[in-house]
């Protein structure tokens, strides 16, 4: 086709320049035979959860995730509390939203280390989201938290924490999309009486005579100098499109180098141990290469800091088996049903991925028992748990939060010896939920499924010496049943000759035809998740 070019049998149709930021040479090439030497480092294998501060502008009105593509949408809740509170959409847009980002009571030396006594053993920062703005003092976006807001670099504040507490460092990237995402900004209301008044999404530099922002282009945030993706007024449209296909409106080389450029610039000024993308495959994939380039880079860049050795971790979407020995693959907000052979992720989060007033207001946060259920479905199928938690506007966590942090804290000091350091047994659990076919939707989101586990529920996870049966609740009638350590079963042969509780000691136990039957003590150790050590 005219204007593509070829890498490796396959062909991309937008090239990404390397002359502001040349990719980082050595052991990796940007193609998928390359990459897929790649090893996940047993440091991330045995760290098993992280938490994640999804953190930046879109938190001001307290009104959740993506509410600044959806503010832009006439009729729904995030356009009509932007009217109500800030004004319309063609007089104060989502850039004007900015400058109220303070994060005036943020301190990133407490809440790492929150984090970190909580149990964390890696923690990621959000770098920029689908809003295009980027948390750091960009060399190429001029839309940047150094510039306007904070006026801080948030990423080297995370950084310094994360290096000071000892934890590996994470960045996420999500602002590749902000060419689809963004596109309800070119939009006009069509009733009442701003009827057919263009919203900001267009305005150029030259509009901004006189403003606060003059000087600034908004389209280096809105990206929107072109034209709309097919069925673009379709506001659910942009999930059939998410992979760069369906009608979508590509991005131009120029866009894609831009994004390409500012992630390098953030990976060499941070030197992250991991990167994560919400994206299917890899960034711009399949139609350029940018995403191969900065894997390459991140492996290759790492590689020379660390005297050889691997220590990079690169998460993205929906990927193939044979994809996923190039990448690690992510699963949001849910799980697949099955060991899976390679290490894998979930990532969810207590509330929305940005601040939502209603959850505090409902009570909607994912409690600790909740949190430690889906922890240990995943580990007990050779993932990570990743875990937003998040934090208001003036970077503050909600007492509510704190309550949820403390608790699982708590479960984490006593029981901690089931997660971190060990790997599958030859079977992830035993039912009702384990047996049941539960399929992914998309990226995932079927972790409701996984929420609903009671004390029937077991999972197992094991190192050398023990095996560690986890049941997802407190036992109403005061004991577990294990039916997988039966006597006579085929998975655990061995006569099974004493059974300790965490954070209690020995039980009373009898290992029947029908399974090990363990003897709870009155008072319950904690009020979440009873673990069982057998040694094997």
């Amino acid at each position: 086709m005219a204007g593509s070019f070829v890498l490796s049998a396959q062909t991309f149709q937008v090239p990404v320049s390397e002359q502001q930021e040349p990719m980082a040479k050595g052991k990796f090439e940007p193609t998928w035979e390359s990459l897929k030497h790649y090893e996940v480092p047993e440091w991330f294998r045995n760290a098993k959860f992280g938490i994640w501060a999804h953190w930046g502008p879109q938190c001001v009105e307290g009104s959740g995730d993506w509410m600044a593509r959806s503010m832009y949408m006439e009729g729904s809740r995030e356009y009509k509390h932007h009217v109500e509170n800030y004004g319309h959409p063609s007089e104060f847009g989502f850039k004007d939203i900015l400058p109220l980002f303070k994060a005036e009571n943020w301190d990133p030396d407490h809440l790492v280390d929150l984090y970190k006594r909580v149990g964390a053993q890696y923690f990621f920062a959000l770098g920029n989201h689908h809003d295009n703005f980027d948390l750091w003092d960009s060399r190429y976006q001029p839309w940047n938290s150094a510039n306007i807001g904070p006026h801080k670099d948030i990423l080297a504040g995370w950084s310094a924490a994360a290096k000071k507490h000892g934890l590996p460092f994470g960045i996420s990237f999500h602002a590749d999309h902000a060419w689809l995402w963004y596109e309800p900004a070119q939009r006009y209301d069509r009733d009442g009486e701003k009827m057919g008044v263009p919203y900001d999404g267009k305005l150029t530099k030259a509009d901004g005579k006189g403003k606060w922002w003059e000087g600034y282009d908004p389209q280096q945030l809105y990206a929107q100098n072109h034209e709309l993706s097919r069925g673009s007024w379709a506001d659910g449209m942009i999930h059939s499109q998410w992979g760069w296909g369906n009608g979508v409106t590509l991005p131009t080389e120029e866009y894609v180098t831009n994004f390409y450029n500012r992630t390098l610039d953030a990976i060499n000024r941070y030197q992250p141990d991991l990167l994560y993308f919400d994206v299917t495959v890899a960034p711009f994939y399949p139609f350029s290469h940018a995403g191969l380039k900065i894997a390459a880079h991140h492996y290759n860049s790492n590689m020379a800091r660390n005297g050889g050795q691997n220590n990079a971790v690169m998460f993205c979407k929906i990927l193939d088996e044979e994809q996923r020995k190039a990448l690690v693959w992510d699963v949001e907000r849910g799980a697949p049903n099955e060991i899976v052979p390679d290490p894998w992720q979930t990532c969810t989060c207590i509330g929305g991925w940005h601040y939502d007033d209603r959850y505090y207001e409902n009570g909607w946060y994912k409690s600790a028992a909740t949190v430690v259920k889906l922890l240990a479905d995943v580990v007990s199928k050779n993932g990570n748990l990743l875990l937003s938690v998040p934090l208001r506007a003036d970077g503050t966590l909600d007492d509510k939060e704190e309550v949820i942090l403390n608790d699982l804290a708590d479960w984490m000091e006593a029981n901690k010896e089931c997660i971190f350091d060990t790997r599958p047994w030859v079977k992830f659990g035993e039912e009702p939920i384990a047996d049941a076919d539960i399929q992914i939707n998309a990226q995932g989101f079927n972790e409701g499924s996984y929420a609903k586990a009671g004390h029937d529920e077991i999972r197992f996870t094991q190192t050398p010496e023990y095996l560690y049966a986890i049941a997802l609740g407190w036992p109403e009638d005061g004991r577990i049943v294990v039916k997988s350590l039966a006597s006579g079963s085929k998975d655990f042969a061995k006569k099974i000759k004493s059974v300790e509780l965490l954070g209690h000691g020995k039980i009373r136990f009898r290992q029947t035809p029908e399974g090990l039957v363990a003897e709870m003590p009155e008072e319950p150790v904690n009020g979440i998740a009873p673990v069982l050590r057998i040694k094997k």
